[in-house]
């Protein structure tokens, strides 16, 4: 059960500190603010508080390119998370519905297993299969012969 509830800390801390980076941060700040006062972590104003320290943190680590401060900030909230719900493994269940609130809707696509053979021949170029294929570029890349 500790290693799900990690893996679920994990998840959760890396879902924080990406949306430090967005618009909708203000309701995910408030509802952090929440999981985090209702289980006695400390008042809300204190939580926002270090929550906002932490985006500003996370916000001049990426304008610098500190990748280690952002992972810093990243660890920070593993660790609080994971301390909350080991503390009270119930809180899990908030948590993954904040994540499945947070995560981008799957729309109506459909995942199939698709093989290919190719046969006939020898191909003298790229054979490509894709669902989407944004921008490609064939040839010799220039200043090369």
């Amino acid at each position: 059960m500790e290693a799900e509830l990690v893996a679920l800390a994990t998840s959760g801390a890396t879902a924080l500190v990406q949306q430090m980076a967005v618009d909708s941060w203000e309701q995910v700040r408030d509802r952090m603010v929440s999981f985090f006062s209702r289980r006695g972590g400390a008042e809300e104003d204190v939580i926002e508080g270090e929550l906002e320290t932490s985006r500003g943190e996370l916000a001049a680590a990426m304008e610098a390119g500190d990748e280690q401060t952002a992972l810093d900030v990243q660890a920070e909230w593993r660790t609080r998370l994971r301390r909350t719900l080991l503390a009270n493994p119930a809180a899990a269940s908030e948590l993954r519905a904040m994540l499945d609130d947070l995560a981008p809707p799957k729309g109506d696509q459909q995942v199939v297993d698709v093989h290919n053979t190719i046969s006939g021949g020898v191909q003298h170029g790229p054979v490509i299969q894709a669902g989407n294929v944004g921008s490609l570029s064939f040839g010799t890349p220039s200043g090369q012969a």
